[in-house]
């Protein structure tokens, strides 16, 4: 029997202001515990919460680039449960009237475009932290995270395999970090993603009981919980058995989800307007005004790269996959106009660099200015591509310019004719029999004589003049 897998995930992210979402206390990761905070954040008697008008900017932004719709009235509710990193027994997050709704998020899999239903966005305020002593049955609380600000992000169940999922995830972090309203840092916890799970009888139309899964702090562990939970649901039904609603947690180390609670239900919560928060009131001069202040979002500009610099698709998947690396393509665009050469240098050369140090795009040890002055020495003709691999490795060892290494280094190109006239005559006496073969139609020979010729010259040779004078020489 086949079954349908039924995905919906709940993506919270950390938004990137100085202060809580009620108070002014940090927000700043890695303070000693306990010190980023004050009576509003723990919950003290008689204290109110004043709600940080940037949370709500960021959430419009946000709302805007996933073609949601922002509610011009929305409320705060006290979501009620007792545990020992919440101190005031109940969250401030949105319920009923969340601030946006109805959105969605084209996602290509495959050569094929999904569209990702976005059911709402929501901000609320996080809770502390547990820290469970590895020796001693013993936890400790820090409060620091308590009233950080989230955007909760809640997708409609349109989502039918992890892979689909995890490049949802993707593109949703990307549109955070272009938006730079959160670091999307998932090792710290600024990008966290809960899947609800369900599998049905493929052909049905009808969900199956989902359950939950906590704990998924990266990619590559949301695809692998998935597969996991999915076989985990088939493998139960196609036994006889059903499956439960609950929340399970996914054990990285053990490749498997385990159960850790029973599902809880909305009711469970006992969610009430928040009495000591007015209403949130959101006119169309606030929409504006952040749909005026938005940066050009990755899909506008994968779409532009593909228009006007006429690069495959699959290159602009790869320059728009940060805003740093398109605008580091762009800075050294505006020095060299050749897209597709500035491309294929910033896919392979650079990013292989990148890759191999363990840096980011803004990390690089190569400036966009340095590398566009390479590839002008390239294009004129002064270094040939051989050449031009070896400068670019010493620009990142010694964050040199490309002229002055290929000026301290002697490595200008060779076109004088009259220089490589002699030493191609002394590469074919060397070599009768390749010339021989080469003559009787071997024609793939004459890689092997630009070769010895390269090597001759230490690649200081024009390709193409070589080229030239070769088929001249040997007919």
């Amino acid at each position: 029997m086949e079954f349908t897998p039924v995905i919906g995930l709940e993506v919270h992210a950390q938004l990137k202001t100085k202060t809580k979402i009620f108070c002014s206390c940090s927000t700043a990761f890695g303070a000693p515990p306990n010190t980023h905070t004050c009576p509003v954040c723990l919950g003290m008697p008689g204290v109110l919460p004043v709600l940080n008008k940037k949370v709500v900017d960021y959430t419009i932004k946000m709302a805007l680039a996933t073609n949601c719709t922002v509610q011009p009235e929305s409320r705060f509710a006290r979501k009620n449960y007792f545990y020992p990193d919440l101190p005031k027994g109940y969250q401030i997050s949105q319920y009923e009237l969340p601030i946006a709704t109805g959105g969605y998020l084209d996602i290509e899999t495959g050569g094929q475009t999904q569209r990702i239903g976005i059911t709402r966005i929501h901000m609320e305020e996080d809770a502390g932290k547990l820290i469970h002593d590895p020796d001693r049955p013993i936890s400790r609380v820090d409060l620091n995270r308590t009233g950080t600000p989230l955007m909760e992000i809640v997708s409609e169940p349109d989502i039918r395999s992890p892979e689909v999922a995890g490049e949802y995830l993707r593109q949703l972090r990307t549109i955070l970090r272009y938006l730079d309203i959160s670091d999307g840092n998932m090792e710290e916890g600024s990008f966290r993603c809960d899947a609800n799970v369900s599998i049905m009888p493929l052909g049905s139309t009808t969900f199956g009981t989902r359950t939950e899964v906590k704990n998924l702090n990266s990619f590559k562990h949301v695809e692998k919980a998935l597969y996991y939970e999915i076989a985990r649901q088939k493998e139960l039904l196609l036994d006889g058995g059903q499956v439960v609603q609950e929340t399970r947690l996914w054990q990285p180390d053990k490749g498997q989800t385990v159960s850790m609670r029973g599902k809880e239900d909305a009711h469970d919560y006992r969610y009430f307007p928040d009495p000591d928060l007015l209403p949130l009131v959101i006119d169309d001069a606030w929409i504006e005004r952040m749909r005026s202040d938005m940066p050009e979002l990755p899909a506008q500009r994968k779409a532009r790269y593909i228009s006007d610099y006429e690069l495959p698709s699959a290159d602009a998947t790869v320059l728009t996959g940060s805003r740093e690396l398109s605008d580091y393509f762009e800075a050294c665009l505006s020095a060299f106009d050749q897209p597709k050469t500035v491309a294929n240098w910033i896919m392979g050369d650079l990013l292989g660099l990148l890759n191999a140090k363990g840096l980011d795009i803004d990390q690089s040890p190569v400036s966009p200015d340095d590398l566009a002055g390479l590839l002008k020495l390239l294009g004129d003709d002064v270094i040939s591509g051989k050449i031009a691999k070896t400068v670019f490795e010493t620009m990142a060892e010694t964050g040199k310019s490309a002229k002055v290494i290929v000026e301290e280094k002697g490595l200008v190109q060779v076109s004088d004719t009259s220089a490589i006239d002699p030493i191609v005559d002394a590469i074919i006496a060397d070599h009768p029999d390749e010339v021989g073969r080469y003559r009787g139609g071997q024609k793939k020979l004459m890689g092997f004589f630009v070769g010895q010729v390269m090597k001759a010259t230490k690649g200081k040779a024009n390709p193409k003049v070589v080229n030239e004078i070769l088929r001249n020489k040997l007919g």
